[in-house]
């Protein structure tokens, strides 16, 4: 596996070794030594989640509060997503920062987003499967969300508005100067 930090640091582009032919491929998806190798400590993944989305739909910005804040690897099985991880972190030299990165099922990268961070994606394929690890249980009460058209954040989406879809929850999501953020001395990974 190869490991690449983004423009802001914590957020880590992680790229499969890919072996393939003519009959297809093979890769392993994930690998807790190579992972816990690069960043010098393990991440406790506990919870596997997939979902499937058509174009168009956008899930976020999501994320949960501590004690339930997740760290999440996230990736795409089939069809090709914009990925987003923005910076929640109060004091942090990359606050209200985000990420975007596209994940396909042709290119197979995956996004290491972690504790701090809103995370969301929207679908630029006809349909989408995204997959996604945590290290924290889904708490309901500890949930939370930032409206993704933000205008602090200036996200670009890569689609024109009326061609996105949001749940009736993504519609009522707080603008970012709104939201229940968290501090820079959260311990991201741990």
């Amino acid at each position: 596996m190869k490991f690449t930090r983004t423009e802001i640091p914590d957020v880590i582009v992680c790229e499969p070794n890919v072996f393939g032919d003519d009959r297809g491929f093979f890769m392993e998806a994930f690998r807790a030594d190579k992972l816990t190798e690069f960043l010098g400590f393990k991440i406790d993944f506990c919870q596997d989640n997939v979902s499937k989305s058509s174009f168009g739909v956008l899930r976020g910005l999501h994320y949960q509060l501590p004690p339930y804040a997740q760290t999440k690897l996230v990736s795409v099985i089939k069809g090709r997503v914009l990925d987003v991880a923005v910076d929640i972190r109060k004091g942090s030299p990359t606050f209200g920062k985000h990420v975007s990165v596209e994940l396909s099922e042709t290119n197979k990268k995956q996004l290491l987003v972690p504790r701090g961070f809103a995370h969301g994606f929207v679908v630029l394929s006809e349909e989408a499967i995204f997959t996604y690890k945590v290290d924290s249980y889904y708490s309901p009460e500890h949930d939370r969300g930032i409206a993704y058209n933000a205008p602090e954040l200036n996200i670009d989406w890569k689609l024109p508005v009326e061609q996105i879809q949001l749940s009736q929850k993504d519609v009522n999501q707080v603008g970012f100067l709104e939201a229940d953020l968290v501090s820079y001395e959260l311990n991201m990974y741990k």
